[in-house]
């Protein structure tokens, strides 16, 4: 019969050893990703020079700085394209398939990374309006790569290798961390070394290089290059067999497209091709009717709650980490170096962090998340991530004293090493796995834009809140905060909540994604499936 049929091809999946291809769809996901990394961040690295560029006042004792709503705009408005792009691509790859709509995100960031480069206008405001258009778009590009790429990298694993799988897809956004500030270093170094601007003056004519505008540009552009690449082979990529075998039941097209790139014996199923077209209406359910809810509501809430905790905290962390490190005197301040040292000096210490906290991270979940489980990183990595910040906050003076500032430094690197190896990758594996192939882009697309709303609350949230409570000392008509070891408090408080929601997220750990998703069972297997994630949660 045809769930036998079903089942025989899904098994093949989830028993096949791992093979070339596996590493392949490794490389062509992950390089979404590296560009997706590249992209968002690397606008950390320019902002102050945007802000010495466009809104230089000469009658000013220090730099020119970006004011409030512009930062904001400018830091936030590609996290609310990725929002926008996760929710409809991820719709989108439920209803016409994974690789239909996969190359689509390509091309989107492609041409809105070039289009970031080449922002124009005749005054300060319609640069950075023009800026914020295309970053804008390409947040919408970036944002349709997490749900297609999770899930297509899920649906060809074997369930054995399936969690370091996708999670090899996530650690590529350390490289894209670290090649972007390795192409900020360069660069910058280069435009020092040529067009030196002198140290901040009151001078009439500015302080700026007029060939630091070449600088941003082309640090925004080179973005587009790793996209370009990739995407040949994303078009040569076939449908992932779980979609056209469980979606769009053409068991026969999707036998053919796993004898493509793996090596699998399929010859007996082949027998039950015509029997493919049978649905069942007990697990023919839609999103958020009673039937998903009974079989998915707390998985859901969890996998959603526990992603948008994370990255009120990750993202505060990343974009604003040469705020963090100015307060406590890693980084000098801006009045002692010109407009492009400053990028130089900036994109050190972004590079620095990505070394030897960002990546290994990410690749200690790689190593240890099919034997470790999904369930114990996560806990881990936001128990840590919770003490390292009250560790920075709490003897914030201390930190900020002279000679104290490696020591500041080490710890927060920890706080980035146990947010990789832990909840950052972790939130974005498991989606991929715990629901329904007809509903898995959708749901996975849900759970991201729910991260990346509270990407959108720390990256407001964090610019008005680090600033000092002294209204004297505020940068560029900022509003008083409650400054930064306060923020910091608040984030470690945060961090300590996601790790209660931790226990709504099942263990997916050495399942297949039928099992885990109750595909082709009935609904008392499936409701004492979903249960799991409730008994993590009494067994607190």
């Amino acid at each position: 019969m045809v769930e036998d049929q079903q089942f025989g091809v899904l098994n093949a999946l989830d028993v096949a050893k791992t093979q070339l291809y596996h590493f392949t769809a490794i490389v062509i996901a992950g390089m979404g990703f590296f560009t997706d990394a590249y992209d968002l961040f690397c606008i950390s690295m320019v902002t102050k020079l945007l802000g010495r560029i466009y809104y230089h006042k000469a009658s000013t004792e220090k730099p020119g700085t970006l004011p409030p709503e512009v930062a904001g705009a400018v830091n936030g408005v590609a996290l609310c394209g990725t929002l926008i792009g996760q929710l409809f691509f991820g719709w989108l790859g439920d209803k016409l398939g994974r690789r239909r709509v996969y190359g689509i995100t390509l091309i989107i960031m492609t041409f809105c990374s070039l289009g970031s480069g080449i922002s124009f206008g005749n005054s300060p405001k319609g640069v950075m309006t023009t800026l914020c258009f295309f970053r804008f778009w390409l947040g919408v590009g970036i944002g349709g790569d997490y749900p297609l790429s999770a899930t297509i990298m899920s649906e060809y694993a074997n369930k054995k290798t399936r969690g370091a799988f996708i999670a090899a897809v996530f650690a590529m956004q350390g490289f894209g961390i670290l090649v972007g500030g390795i192409v900020a270093l360069i660069f910058s170094s280069i435009f020092d070394h040529h067009f030196p601007s002198p140290i901040y003056s009151a001078d009439p004519d500015g302080s700026t290089a007029p060939q630091a505008d070449y600088l941003w540009r082309i640090i925004l552009m080179a973005g587009a290059l790793p996209a370009v690449i990739t995407y040949y082979w994303r078009m040569k990529m076939p449908e992932t067999a779980r979609y056209t075998a469980l979606v769009a039941k053409n068991i026969k097209q999707a036998i053919e497209d796993m004898l493509k790139v793996l090596q699998v014996d399929l010859e007996a199923d082949k027998q039950l091709i015509a029997q493919q077209n049978v649905r069942d209406p007990k697990t023919d359910y839609g999103l958020f009717s009673k039937g998903f809810l009974r079989r998915h509501g707390l998985p859901f809430l969890g996998t959603t709650s526990t992603w948008f905790l994370l990255d009120i905290a990750f993202y505060s962390q990343n974009l604003f980490q040469k705020e963090i490190f100015s307060e406590i005197g890693w980084i000098p301040k801006a009045t002692t170096m010109n407009a492009i040292n400053e990028v130089y000096k900036i994109a050190r210490a972004q590079t620095l962090i990505a070394l030897w906290s960002t990546i290994p991270g990410y690749w200690f979940t790689v190593a240890f998340i099919d034997t470790m489980g999904r369930f114990t990183i996560q806990l881990m990595g936001f128990f840590f991530m919770t003490v390292f910040m009250f560790a920075l906050a709490l003897p914030y003076e201390y930190w900020t004293k002279p000679g104290n500032d490696i020591g500041f430094v080490i710890i927060y690197s920890l706080t980035f090493f146990f947010a990789n190896f832990g909840p950052n990758v972790t939130t974005f594996v498991v989606p991929a796995e715990i629901f329904p192939a007809r509903l898995r882009t959708t749901c996975h697309g849900i759970s991201a834009a729910a991260g990346k709303a509270g990407a959108i609350v720390g990256a407001f949230g964090f610019l008005y809140a680090a600033q000092s409570k002294d209204k004297t000392k505020t940068d560029a008509g900022y509003p008083p905060g409650i400054g930064v070891k306060n923020s910091l408090i608040v984030l470690g408080f945060i961090n300590f909540a996601g790790m209660l929601m931790t226990f709504l997220v099942p263990e997916s750990k050495g399942k297949s994604l039928e099992e885990l998703s109750g595909e082709n069972v009935n609904d008392e297997t499936a409701s004492s499936m979903v249960a799991t994630s409730g008994k993590n949660l009494r067994h607190k």
